[in-house]
């Protein structure tokens, strides 16, 4: 347990050398990079992955307004330096992406290299993200509904290892997808997880024993972890003073093909001028054949592998 920024943090540690902080998504916890600890560690890095705060172990504050992407990166730099560190490799999946990115775009001193999986690095659009979705998709797209005070806190807690198993299973490549999977929308009246697939083998890659340790760091709810999705338009506000800066710090980004994140809306567009946005992008972007949405669970080896040398060229 780390005193961070005004919160206390849970992380998992292992290694000596550089550090480099993981950051998951939602909804995860620092279990999620249970495959990259040993390859990391073993090629010379001081691997921390912390419960984000509104998870797991982590503190959960009450206020809505506790979870702001400053709060986020504020959160980072307190936890570089309580471990001692002067600066830091930094990797996010899924909201951690976000959160990694703007420690680099924001303290880029502290940064030696920044890695996204799933999401790509921030692009300020030129309305609030979750005003626009509420218009263009008429509030059924999923941030919406995630926004929506005590509705899918609700809906997740009140089953949370079923919750879990078919948010896990309906995101990954494994499960089936049709051209009208491509946008996740909600029925309001049926919500988020009335029409997801629920295995009943879960894939080789999340075992149960996986879903017992995600089930028990949610069995304090939902809340605090979709706190983060309530922020995303007071984010927009925030972040003016950065509109139109671009991560200069050595960056890798890496998806999956059969991942609807990257396919959202204007994104594949972006993403394939990131090599002409970003001016220290390591490589072009890494797309990962038949997966999901859980990058580095689904294709540990590829992600390892691509870290390692990503964080071992970004220097020390």
């Amino acid at each position: 347990m780390v005193d961070v920024n005004g919160v206390r943090l849970h992380i998992a540690e292992q290694g000596d050398g550089p550090l480099v902080v993981l950051l998951h998504g939602f909804p995860e916890s620092w279990h999620s990079w249970r495959h990259q600890f040993g390859p990391l560690a073993d090629a010379g890095f001081r691997v921390v992955a912390p419960d984000q705060r509104g998870y797991g172990r982590s503190d959960r504050p009450e206020a809505v307004d506790a979870y702001t992407i400053l709060h986020l990166v504020g959160d980072v730099v307190g936890l570089i330096q309580a471990l001692g560190e002067e600066k830091a490799h930094v990797v996010g999946h899924d909201w951690g992406a976000p959160v990694a990115w703007h420690t680099a775009l924001l303290r880029p001193d502290l940064v030696r290299g920044v890695a996204g999986l799933s999401v790509p690095p921030p692009l300020r659009g030129p309305h609030p993200p979750l005003a626009s979705m509420q218009e263009r998709f008429d509030g059924r797209f999923y941030w919406n509904h995630f926004a929506r005070p005590g509705v899918a806190d609700a809906e997740f807690a009140k089953d949370t290892r079923t919750a879990l198993r078919k948010f896990f299973y309906s995101a990954s490549g494994d499960a089936p997808r049709t051209d009208g999977d491509r946008l996740p929308l909600v029925d309001p009246e049926r919500g988020w997880l009335a029409d997801m697939p629920d295995p009943e083998v879960l894939p080789d890659w999340f075992t149960e024993d996986d879903l017992d340790a995600l089930t028990e760091s949610f069995s304090q709810g939902f809340t605090g972890a979709l706190n983060w999705y309530r922020n995303m338009d007071r984010n927009w506000e925030l972040t003016a003073p950065w509109h139109g800066a671009v991560v200069t710090t050595p960056a890798l980004y890496m998806y999956g093909d059969r991942d609807l994140v990257p396919a959202f809306p204007g994104t594949p567009e972006f993403i394939e001028r990131l090599p002409t946005l970003m001016p220290n992008l390591w490589r072009p972007p890494v797309e990962l054949a038949g997966c999901g949405h859980w990058t580095q669970q689904e294709r540990p080896a590829e992600v390892n592998a691509a870290l390692v040398e990503f964080l071992t060229r970004s220097g020390v």
